[in-house]
């Protein structure tokens, strides 16, 4: 899978925990999820959960807790799915 599409899937992912999903129209790897997105830390947790779903992946709670922006998701899908 490629890295748009990883990018294209999370995108999708977070659109169903944000409260403003016209937010994601702007979105950059930079966007800090809590803080730019206005998603609360126990949705964090949820959207983490989601990943592991979509993705086939087990994400150890270490590396969820290093997940502040888009791109820290996507490159931590990316280095679990190599």
């Amino acid at each position: 899978m490629g890295k748009e599409q990883i990018i294209q899937k999370v995108l999708d992912i977070l659109r169903g925990y944000v409260k403003d999903p016209s937010l994601l129209e702007k979105a950059t790897p930079e966007t800090h999820i809590i803080k730019d997105l206005k998603v609360n830390s126990a949705r964090l947790v949820d959207i983490i959960i989601k990943f592991e779903d979509v993705f086939g992946m087990t994400i150890e709670d270490d590396d969820a807790d290093r997940v502040s922006t888009i791109g820290d998701a996507v490159s931590l899908i990316e280095q679990k799915a190599a």
